[in-house]
């Protein structure tokens, strides 16, 4: 028995967003409107950072890439809209965070089927793809692939029961007989190859480019159309650089007379046109595991004659003889065989007439059927949840925004400022290493929750990585610390814990950063400055360090180089509170002083990756221990006040409170969460944030929403009024750890705190 679909809702990208996945929900939800009219769609539109479109009546529901509070909104509102199924149309590149994470947060929040197409399926995805996708397959109802290859990655990689996947092949258009096509193109009479979709350096352009002086040589007249605008991302990233190659390369050859380029994304009724003008159509990609391709399904489906590269679509499309293979980055070979066709029409006619048998199922009436059809099972497979409205309980705890306006202020064309008077800053005091290695960790962090303002982070990167840099002596391979206002260095060699922090900071940018220069310079300084620590005394120092290599280390597992630095200082380490260890005093230290989260979050996450049972045990059980040692007696986080810290055997001090203290129990909780499981620390990592909102001895919040800093400390009876960078980055840097854990897949909400 089928359960009839009232109401669908379509979650991607959307026109006039110029996109292939843009194209294919568009193209969807029309034919589907086509086919069932009686079905309401509902669109809710995925936009890339920065960026708004005139979207038609249908998309009810805009949500920014990297907004993860949209995410919820958008769950809420599909959960009061009574909508049947929700359609997920989904790529990695579409949704914000590490991966895409943004999404689950999303799903997870759904009280409806949910009906999955997926774009990409990686066989080789990094641990981030792995578990984005694992859990998008656990919350969905039913998968939906267009390749029989795909279906298997998800049966054999991903663990996908088989009666759970869709095959539905990607929609085609009805595209016309050519009639005037060429004439309306001014290519009358010439034999036309043609290749479209978004440009970027793996459509392999360049070796049909290669190609054309062996092919003009016996059809002089020949034409190369290549349609499409250059992706988005690759313009951000890289401008025109690949096009502008093609045409030079053209130039290069002698055949720019025979090589058009239509660098706009084009209209459907437009790519018609191209497509029933084309002679032979060429996908000559790079990537052998590409397992969708519109612009294949596309020139299949008009029934012409196609050469491609092997890749897994074009194989399992293009088999029984309905195209053309040519090995890969083989300008010779892509000649020989479209001289062939082009010499012998009965064999080219041919070809695509058995591509157009195949067409014939992939045509949107076709496709809109099959996806109801899954809509549909998937309705009956899931029994909807009454309609209860969520509660706190039930949801991620509410953050604030990330505002960087003071983090902004406090930054110059040097770095960031140590301190302000108030919120302005103080040059008086000029810069140091600890504050710009701070900062540098704080934009490693965002990789992991995105950011709408690219530009504006790869900027505050390359400024603070700057100072690092310039920070470090090369000949005694080590770090200065302090530089005045005047950008004089005002020590040879700074602290053994600046140092480490440095390595930290550098470490996660080689571990998180997407940008190649600055992975490979951080790289560098990385490898450069890690001996020095094996002689360092300093235990925080140890700390710092093992955390910047745990960074390290998820980029290059396997450098023994550096996991034998990890192996001493942790052991250390260990060795250090096995000493100090005793009843009623379980620290690494007679003293409990300062970033003290820091010492038994290090353990934790050596001893899970290395892996050492007994660390992970000691590092969990210092953490507990320090964590009651720092409750209030109304049960807020009361972190070992600055002036005079505790001393074993006695009282701990009260004040002055540090921002640095709850950012690093924060940071510690969530590093033994995912070392465990456990949800308490997840618990406890909240309980720890809410000493900034005004959960605290004093009941005042120390982020200041106004300005996007955060006071410097609290006192008895009131909190310190300036906002210098260490509190500020404390604070920003919490945010980003909790928001990040709200969004990792497998998360789950937090409990409220026992007081």
């Amino acid at each position: 028995m089928t359960t009839p679909i009232v109401r669908a809702a379509f979650l991607g990208n959307y026109l006039p967003r110029q996109c292939g996945i843009a194209t294919f929900t568009t193209d969807l939800t029309n034919a589907i409107a086509a086919e069932y009219p009686q079905v309401d769609r509902i669109v809710l539109a995925m936009n890339d950072a920065g960026k708004r479109h005139a979207y038609p009546p249908q998309v009810r529901f805009e949500l920014a890439e990297n907004d993860s509070d949209a995410y919820l909104r958008a769950a809420d509102f599909l959960n009061v809209n009574t909508v049947d199924v929700l359609s997920v149309q989904h790529e990695y590149g579409i949704f914000g965070g590490k991966a895409g994470s943004h999404l689950l947060p999303l799903l997870r929040a759904l009280r409806m089927p949910i009906v999955t197409t997926l774009h990409t399926v990686l066989g080789e995805p990094n641990a981030d793809q792995q578990r984005v996708l694992e859990e998008i397959a656990r919350l969905s109802t039913r998968l939906v692939v267009m390749s029989t290859h795909g279906a298997a990655l998800l049966r054999d990689r991903y663990g996908v029961p088989a009666a759970k996947i869709d095959l539905i092949p990607h929609g085609t258009p009805l595209v016309p007989p050519a009639g005037e096509a060429k004439g309306r193109l001014g290519i009358d009479g010439r034999p036309m190859l043609f290749s479209f979709g978004l440009l970027s350096p793996d459509k392999g352009i360049e070796y049909v480019i290669e190609a054309l002086p062996a092919i003009l040589a016996q059809f002089p007249s020949a034409v190369y159309v290549v349609v499409g605008a250059t992706h988005p991302h690759v313009r951000e990233e890289h401008g025109e650089t690949y096009r502008l190659s093609l045409e030079a390369r053209s130039r290069e050859l002698g055949v720019e007379a025979s090589v058009i380029f239509h660098n706009r994304f084009v209209s459907a009724e437009e790519l018609n046109d191209f497509l029933a003008a084309a002679d032979i159509c060429i996908t000559p990609y790079l990537q052998p595991e590409q397992i969708t391709s519109g612009a294949l399904a596309y020139a299949v489906g008009a029934g012409k004659a196609v050469i491609s590269t092997p890749y897994r679509y074009a194989t399992e499309l293009l088999a029984d003889g309905r195209g053309v293979l040519v090995p890969w980055r083989d300008a010779p070979a892509v000649a020989a065989a479209v001289t062939q066709l082009l010499g012998d029409d009965s064999a080219r006619l041919s070809l695509g007439a058995r591509a157009r048998a195949l067409g014939r199922g992939m045509q949107w009436p076709a496709v809109a059927r099959a996806y109801l059809a899954s809509f549909e099972r998937a309705c009956a497979e899931q029994t909807r949840p009454s309609p209860v409205a969520a509660t706190l309980a039930a949801r991620p705890a509410g953050l604030p925004d990330l505002n960087l306006t003071h983090l902004r202020r406090l930054t110059d064309d040097t770095g960031i400022l140590q301190h302000a008077r108030y919120s302005v800053p103080r040059y008086d005091d000029g810069y140091c290493l600890d504050d710009n290695a701070r900062a540098l960790l704080l934009i490693a962090s965002m990789v992991d929750v995105g950011t709408d303002d690219r530009a504006l982070v790869r900027a505050l990167a390359g400024r603070y990585l700057a100072f690092v840099s310039h920070a470090f002596d090369l000949d005694a391979g080590r770090f200065r610390n302090l530089m005045n206002f005047s950008r004089q260095w005002m020590d040879t060699q700074g602290s053994e814990d600046s140092h480490g922090r440095a390595l930290w900071a550098l470490g996660a940018i080689v571990g998180r950063s997407d940008t190649p220069g600055t992975r490979s310079l951080a790289g560098d300084l990385f490898q450069a400055a890690l001996p020095a620590t094996a002689g360092f005394e300093s235990p925080r120092a140890w700390a710092y360090t093992l955390l910047g290599i745990d960074h390290y280390l998820g980029a290059f597992q396997g450098d023994r180089s550096v996991e034998s630095v990890r192996t001493l200082l942790a052991e250390r380490l260990l060795a250090l509170h096995q000493r100090a260890n005793g009843p009623d005093w379980c620290w690494f230290e007679d003293r409990v002083t300062y970033c003290n989260a820091r010492l038994p979050e290090a353990l934790v996450v050596s001893g899970a990756h290395m892996p050492q049972p007994a660390m992970l045990e000691a590092g969990l059980a210092s953490l507990r221990w320090l964590l009651s040692m720092q409750r209030s007696a109304e049960g807020h986080f009361a972190p070992v006040g600055s002036n005079g810290f505790l001393q074993r055997g006695a009282p701990p001090a009260r004040f002055d409170q540090q921002p640095v203290e709850a950012c690093g129990a924060v940071s510690a909780c969530l590093a033994a969460h995912r070392a465990t499981g456990d949800p308490s620390w997840l618990d406890q990592a909240y309980w720890a944030f809410d000493w900034f909102m005004g959960r605290n001895e004093v009941h005042r919040p120390l982020y200041d929403a106004s300005t996007g800093g955060c006071r410097d400390g609290l006192h008895a009876e009131r909190s310190n009024e300036n906002q210098g960078a260490e509190s500020t980055i404390s604070f920003l840097q919490a945010l980003l750890d909790l928001r990040a854990a709200q969004l990792a897949p497998g998360a789950s909400s937090p409990t409220p705190p026992m007081t």
